[in-house]
């Protein structure tokens, strides 16, 4: 069985696993859909031109889950587990700048074929008890997750046997699967219910790590065309989303990566130190729009646009400023191109070229030319990433603002890269080959000349 086809297997399967564990997914599902067929059939009466094809294949139910992990095995073992389904690891993201203490990485199909048959993604973050100052504090948790074992012997052998072998079959694939599956599901009682509350009081990022016996999926992700809509009509269906939507502002030509968050929709139980039961909320979810993949470039504009926006106004976690904030932002991006012409001949972002017929070129057309005469065509290519330090931001409003210990940014891409087993993908250098590979497959055809 193809990892293709195992990873589409498994997605579907934690689908459905979120839609049974939680009943307002499913709404929320729908909500998204209505919304974005409107913007559909309002694009086409008023003859605008609809998103890229890639685009539409990612909106709707777009399985994009996260999970936390304790000890570097966890992740090693992680990374194996993912390799099986085709995904792999693509950047780094450092966590502590935004005060939680956790690095993490993208693990997700790489290759085009791939992504156009499941764009499945998991955003695996693992916990920095090294950032953790109270040596009492990070020594129990060394210890619990110590004993901790997260996957069964029968995922880790299927994992073994589709290394030993290059892949699995189809029934071991389907035994994989439901594996996995299990392993992901939420649990409503701490594994270690009588130090919860201390290590939950402690620090909430260590006690939601550390206090259950596997790693949870702790949000879960809609993706769709009209995040602003979204976010005006999910209060409708009793959900309560953050004030502010982050990344750029709304534009005609949507770029990177806008999301917002909502409160918590699971709780664990646990045992108080009096014997009374308490309760700890700790999942979230999450709907994203996704734009266009940022060259180097455009990321460095990207970034000096937000910094000069929170130069003006930082967004109020109470949203009392919402609107001056998003005036700012969207004042300052003034500055990043709306256009995709212009974003095109600025590389700020990458493009996926194709030709629409097999008439020969003439030498003197260069690539512009040929997509101005409707010859070549041209789509922004999908940013597959997360925001940096988006997942603090969502830590927060989950709740866990209340933090006993801050620090700085202290990133470590090196001792991430020691626990997982590899080093991670550049994820600038994926979208560039995606890019460069449709450019050749342009020019490889009779007639057509290189463009400098």
């Amino acid at each position: 069985m193809s990892p293709d086809d195992i990873r589409a297997a498994f997605s579907s399967a934690m689908s459905s696993m979120c839609r049974e564990e939680v009943p307002a997914y499913a709404t929320l599902i729908d909500l998204v859909s209505k919304v974005d067929e409107n913007l559909l059939a309002r694009r086409s009466r008023l003859r605008e031109q609809p998103p890229s094809d890639a685009t539409l294949e990612r909106v709707g139910e777009e399985p994009h889950v996260s999970i936390l992990l304790g000890i570097a095995s966890e992740l090693n073992d992680t990374r194996r587990l993912f390799a099986v389904m085709g995904m792999y690891p693509v950047g780094y993201y450092d966590l502590s700048e935004a005060g939680v203490p956790i690095h993490s990485t993208s693990f997700r199909p790489v290759e085009t074929t791939a992504l156009l048959r499941k764009p499945f993604r998991v955003f695996t973050s693992l916990l920095r008890l090294d950032l953790i100052s109270d040596l009492p504090l990070r020594s129990e948790a060394s210890r619990i997750l110590a004993r901790r074992k997260i996957f069964t012997e029968e995922t880790l052998a299927l994992v073994a046997k589709a290394e030993l072998h290059g892949g699995l079959t189809r029934n071991d694939a389907v035994r994989f699967v439901a594996s996995v599956v299990a392993t992901f599901r939420w649990q409503y009682s701490s594994g270690v219910p009588k130090e919860f509350e201390r290590l939950r009081h402690d620090h909430h990022e260590v006690a939601d790590v550390v206090s259950l016996k596997a790693p949870y999926i702790n949000h879960l992700t809609a993706s769709t065309l009209d995040i602003d809509t979204v976010q005006a009509r999910i209060p409708l269906i009793g959900i309560t989303p953050t004030p502010v939507i982050a990344g750029p502002p709304p534009r005609k030509c949507p770029i990177f990566l806008r999301q917002f968050s909502f409160k918590s929709v699971a709780g664990v139980s646990f045992e108080k130190a009096n014997g009374h039961q308490g309760s700890h909320t700790a999942r979230f979810g999450e709907i994203v729009q996704r734009g266009i993949a940022l060259t180097a470039k455009g990321r460095k504009l990207y970034d000096r646009l937000l910094t000069d926006t929170r130069r003006v106004t930082v967004p109020a976690a109470d949203g009392s400023n919402a609107k001056d904030y998003q005036a700012a932002l969207a004042d300052a991006f003034t500055q990043f191109p709306d256009d995709w012409k212009e974003i095109r001949e600025r590389k700020l972002g990458y493009f996926f070229y194709s030709r629409l017929d097999n008439k020969p070129f003439s030498p003197y057309h260069d690539l512009e030319d040929l997509i101005t005469m409707g010859r070549v065509r041209a789509d922004p290519i999908i940013y597959e990433g997360f925001l940096p330090s988006s997942g603090a931001g969502a830590f927060h409003w989950n709740g866990h603002d209340n933090q006993n210990e801050q620090f700085g940014a202290r990133p470590d891409q090196a001792g991430f890269e020691r626990d997982l087993g590899q080093t991670v993908l550049n994820e600038f250098a994926r979208y560039q080959a995606i890019e460069s590979a449709s450019i050749h497959a342009c020019l490889s055809r009779p007639s057509l000349r290189r463009i400098a």
